[in-house]
This record gives structure tokens, C-alpha cells and sequence, in this order.
């Protein structure tokens, strides 16, 4: 399955298909758009447990709160079922177009709900509503835009997949940056009336952009040019089962290293009393360094392997996540979270950029919607969606405010196991 021996020798030579820029433009809008619904909604869950889920205990509602962000991520590997089959059926161009349209659906919904104040219990399960079609819409993006990015530049599949993560890092900052400017510059009445609508609006009035360019791109050349499968979900859980266990395993420290991120915010205020400014402004240094790096580690990878920085990333968040959580929580200046978000920045990108490649590399063209689909929901609703349900709940039971740590190194050990194994068992370099 791995090709990168022959393709990094022929990179100079092999010419890019011309639509290749817009495809990296068009998969990036997209999942930019996913990312950014998806970090406002977990860097807002303060607000939103407070005008929402109103329980009359602050740690209750934020539970609630955090249980709604991870309900909606049952339904990704619905969406990833049928997007991504769809995807390998009917072509990546039509299963994109269809996710970001429910993408702006979910968005909208959020933006516009009334609060529990005005509706009462409609409030809260509108949100849930919107989040599972979210969640559903973001079960296909991933795998799809991604397959659609690597076939067009099969010898570069390193470069051009890490966009989609440096547009994770732009939603990311995006998402720092807001909350840093909302809590900053607005009373907590404004901020509760209105101002949380913001970030909202401001990613519903991206996707009309992404809308269009997808409505306007060609098919994929190498999915163009390749027999389908009529049957890619039978074909993936037949024969590709092994490829399905470790591709799920690979996700998984991409996904827990984002949510971690995600989490700061709460974490920094909830349990270290830190002003919510600062928490925000750390959270978008992260998003910075993502944004940034991912083209470079992701054209590395093009020559030197994906396997090597995933491996060499799982054992660093091993060795150091404990030591840095127990450095800030002995000491939380906004400093040393400004240092822990810098390392975690790093680690962060260092592995997630290379992960779609390899993922790519993994799955063949006719089942690569679904396959991909398939590994990266299934990792991100049980480590991904749930992450600060049970970061918090880990808190709450043990009284402990470095169990945040223990979670985050159970992902990076299982990561370690994939990645190994797909560079073992299946020669993925």
C-alpha cells in the first residue's frame, strides 16, 4: 500500500494537476468551517451551559453542556457511513458539496436559537438538534475533502492533506481569537445577550463561499480514473478490517491533542481561576503554530515518512504531559499556560499534520471515503467528542486537577501502538 519510496524520488518531476490549488482551497473552507462550529461551541460552553441548560449548579450545566457537545459525535459515524460511501460511490465533489450545505444548516440553528429564558425546553433541544446534524455533516467532511486533496497530488499527499490540518489551526486561532476579543472588550451581560452569537455568524458567513467553489470544482483525477466499488462499506468491514483498527488507533492522538487544546479554556478557568482572556489568547498561539507548520511538516513527511513524527510525537506527549500539567498547576501564571500551549502546539502539529497522508496511504482509491470516514469519526466521537465530558468528570471523581494528564497519555500510548503498526504490519513509511 505505502508508495512513498518511489513517489519521493519523483516529486521534481511529477507536475501538479491544475485544479490542485483550488481543491486545497475548497477542502480547506470546508473543514475550516466544521473546526470552527466545533471549537466555539466547546470554547463557549461556559456561556452556552448558562443561557441553555440552566440547572441551578454551575458544574452541573457545564456537564450537560459538555454531554450535548459529545452526543452530537454518535452521529459521526452515521455521516461517515453515509458521506463517505457516498463519496466512493458517486464522486467526493457531490459528497462535499452536500456536507458543507447541513454543515451551515446545524450552524444556523445555533446562531438564531433562542435562549431557555424565551423558550424554555425547545432552547436546549434545538442545540441538540443542531449539533447532530453537525455532527452527521462532519462524519463525511474529513475522510472526503481529504481523499479529494491526496488525489490530486498522489506524489505530494504529505504537502497538500496537511492543509486541512493548518486550516483546523486557523479555525483554532479564529476561535482564540474571539473569545480573547468577547471576554475582553464585552460586560458579561453583552456577552450573554448577544455577543456569543458572533463567532457563530461569522462561520455561517463562511460557508456559502466554500458552497460555491465546490459546486464549481471537478472530480478528483485519480478517483476519476479508478474503477469504483459499488459496495466500499461491505469492502472496507470484509476485507479491511485490520486497516480499519489501525487507522481508528492513528486518529487518535490527533484528535486528543486538538480537544486538549480546546479544553484549556475551561480548564484554566474552572480549575486554576485564571481570567478567561488569557486561557483564550493561549489557546490561539496553538492554533498559530498549527496553522503555520502543518505545510511544512506535512512536505517532510512527503520525504522522510509519516510514521517517524507520529511515533516520535505519541512518546513526547508520553514523557511530558504529566511533568507540564503538574508545572502549571503548581505555578498557573498565564506564562507558564502560554509555555504548555507552545509545547502542545508543537507535539499537536508534529503529529496531526502527517495523519490524513498516512490514513491516505492506508486505504486504497476505491474504499478511501469510507476508510478514512470510518478511522477518523469512530476515533473522534469516543476521544474526541467525549474528551471534556470525561476530563472534567475524571476531576470531579478524583479530586485531582492533574487527571486531565492520564487521559491524554492513555491516547498517546494507544496512538503509539497504530502508528507502529502501520509502519510494521502494513510497510506504511
Amino acid at each position: 500500500m505505502n508508495n512513498n519510496g518511489s513517489a519521493t524520488s519523483n516529486i521534481a518531476s511529477q507536475k501538479l494537476h491544475p485544479q490542485t490549488w483550488r481543491a486545497v482551497i475548497s477542502s480547506s473552507i470546508g473543514n475550516a468551517l466544521e473546526w470552527f462550529d466545533v471549537l466555539i461551541y466547546g470554547a463557549f460552553a461556559v456561556v452556552i451551559a448558562k443561557l441553555f441548560f440552566p440547572t441551578g449548579n454551575d458544574s452541573v450545566s457545564l456537564l450537560v453542556t459538555f454531554a450535548t457537545f459529545g452526543v452530537s459525535f454518535f452521529m459521526r459515524p452515521l455521516g461517515a457511513i453515509v458521506l463517505g460511501a457516498y463519496s466512493d460511490r458517486v464522486g467526493r465533489k457531490a459528497a462535499l458539496t452536500l456536507s458543507i450545505a447541513l454543515m451551515m444548516v446545524g450552524t444556523a440553528l445555533i446562531a438564531f436559537m433562542p435562549s431557555y429564558a424565551t423558550i424554555g425546553l425547545w432552547a436546549p433541544a434545538g442545540i441538540v438538534l443542531a449539533r447532530l446534524i453537525q455532527g452527521f455533516s462532519a462524519g463525511g467532511e474529513f475522510g472526503s475533502s481529504t481523499a479529494f486533496l491526496v488525489e490530486h497530488a498522489p506524489h505530494r499527499r504529505g504537502f497538500f492533506s496537511s492543509w486541512q490540518v493548518a486550516s483546523q489551526g486557523l479555525s483554532l486561532l479564529l476561535a482564540g481569537a474571539f473569545g480573547a476579543a468577547l471576554n475582553g472588550l464585552l460586560t458579561t451581560e453583552q456577552l450573554l445577550s448577544w455577543g456569543w452569537r458572533l463567532p457563530f455568524l461569522f462561520g455561517l458567513l463562511i460557508g456559502p463561499a466554500g458552497l460555491y467553489i465546490r459546486r464549481n470544482l471537478d472530480e478528483s483525477p485519480e478517483f476519476a480514473s479508478t474503477e469504483r466499488t459499488a459496495t466500499p462499506l461491505r469492502d472496507t468491514f470484509m476485507h479491511q478490517k485490520e486497516r480499519l483498527l489501525i487507522g481508528t488507533g492513528a486518529v487518535i492522538m490527533a484528535t486528543v491533542s486538538v480537544y486538549l487544546a480546546l479544553y484549556m479554556p475551561t480548564y484554566a478557568t474552572k480549575q486554576l481561576g485564571m481570567p478567561a482572556w488569557s486561557s483564550y489568547v493561549a489557546m490561539l498561539v496553538s492554533g498559530l503554530i498549527m496553522m503555520i507548520f502543518s505545510p511544512l511538516v506535512g512536505q517532510l513527511s512527503d520525504k522522510y515518512g509519516r510514521t517517524p513524527f507520529m511515533i516520535a510525537s505519541s512518546l513526547l506527549y508520553i514523557v511530558l504531559t504529566y511533568p507540564m500539567f503538574v508545572f502549571l498547576t503548581n505555578a498557573p501564571t498565564f506564562t507558564n499556560l502560554l509555555l504548555l500551549q507552545v509545547v502542545i502546539g508543537v507535539l499537536m502539529t508534529m503529529y496531526f499534520a502527517v495523519m490524513p497522508a498516512l490514513l491516505a496511504d492506508v486505504f486504497p482509491v476505491q474504499t478511501r471515503g469510507t476508510g478514512m470516514s470510518l478511522s477518523y469519526n469512530i476515533a473522534v466521537m469516543i476521544f474526541g467528542g467525549f474528551a471534556a465530558l470525561i476530563i472534567t468528570w475524571l476531576i470531579q471523581v478524583t479530586g485531582n486537577k492533574l487527571a486531565v494528564s492520564f487521559f491524554v497519555i492513555f491516547g498517546a500510548a494507544l496512538s503509539f501502538l497504530a502508528s507502529s503498526a502501520a509502519r510494521y504490519r502494513l510497510k506504511v513509511k
